[in-house]
């Protein structure tokens, strides 16, 4: 079990990845949960569904969608290239969004589940004492809607550990900017005599899959105790 450098590297790139990818899409999957829990426009469907598309593309086709958007000459790359010098193709910028994408979906589902849990009535009631909008979100809704965000936040996080398709696509497997764990793994197995390093990798990648999952059990029943009272 003890790891190579390269093996470090990218165990140590993909927490990275993962944990970038969680902390940047987390804000918007709050608002995108929120307005598909809380209001209602023409579209909300089709919104809905565009949210939860990458749950069921082949993950080959994200990265390539990415790669022409986002690519050094895509719609909106070309456009950050020229501008600000910011590339996200083949590049470890790239892997976050990538990640983020490809977990979005699952973010948005568990924080929108623990939402639809908070009761309007009393949102309501705190709107008719007085408080603002924003106050009634930051100290009513977001509070009791912390057990979803936490399931959301880990879930993104485990997901993005394990994303390799739109990964590969966009930013391809360079050693060290873009060579996640999956990909390692990937390089490993068409190896000769890579088949132990792959396996370490594995048992890598189940220990911290495991071990999210696990926190962000305790950290639900945790944070649900707290709203509800319960010692």
């Amino acid at each position: 079990m003890i790891l190579t450098d390269p093996e470090w590297q990218a165990v140590l790139l993909s927490l990275k990845v993962s944990s970038l990818a969680v902390v940047t899409s987390l804000p918007f999957g709050i608002l995108i949960a929120w307005v598909l829990v809380r209001c209602r426009f023409p579209g909300k469907s089709l919104l809905d569904s565009i949210i939860h598309l990458p749950l069921v593309l082949p993950p080959v086709v994200v990265g390539y969608l990415l790669l022409v958007v986002m690519g050094r000459r895509g719609v909106i790359g070309s456009w950050l290239y020229d501008w600000f010098g910011i590339t996200f193709a083949f590049s470890w910028r790239g892997a976050v969004l990538a990640a983020a994408v490809m977990s979005f979906p699952l973010m948005v589902r568990a924080i929108r589940l623990g939402l639809e849990g908070v009761d309007i009535r009393l949102e309501q009631a705190a709107r008719t004492l007085g408080a603002g909008r924003w106050r009634v979100f930051f100290t009513i809704t977001l509070p009791l809607t912390l057990p979803g965000i936490i399931v959301g936040t880990v879930l993104g996080f485990a997901r993005s550990l394990g994303e390799f398709g739109a990964t590969i696509t966009f930013v391809s497997n360079i050693p060290g900017e873009t060579r996640t764990i999956p990909s390692a793994m990937y390089t490993l197995i068409q190896i000769p005599g890579g088949e132990s390093a792959a396996a370490r990798l594995c048992v890598i990648s189940i220990i911290l899959a495991l071990v999210s999952l696990l926190v962000s059990e305790w950290l639900a029943r945790l944070s649900r105790k707290r709203i509800t009272g319960v010692s």
